[in-house]
């Protein structure tokens, strides 16, 4: 199975799988600096980080579902 990949400039990220219902509840992730990423255990998307600006998407699209500053 193929899982999205997404890169943000922030180290801490929120993932509801896109809500609707098709979604998951919403959780706050950590991206952890000894690996630069981090998974959702719901949906398996996975979160790069790359402080120097992120691509969010194929479009460079962000959603606000996707980036959260916390």
């Amino acid at each position: 199975a193929s899982f999205e990949t997404l890169t943000t400039p922030y180290a801490e990220v929120a993932c509801d799988g896109d809500g609707g219902p098709l979604g998951h509840p919403r959780v706050y992730l950590h991206i952890g600096s000894e690996t630069g990423y981090v998974v959702c255990p719901y949906c398996s998307r996975t979160y790069v980080y790359k402080p120097e600006g992120a691509a969010a998407r194929m479009d460079n699209t962000l959603s606000a579902v996707d980036y959260v500053i916390i």
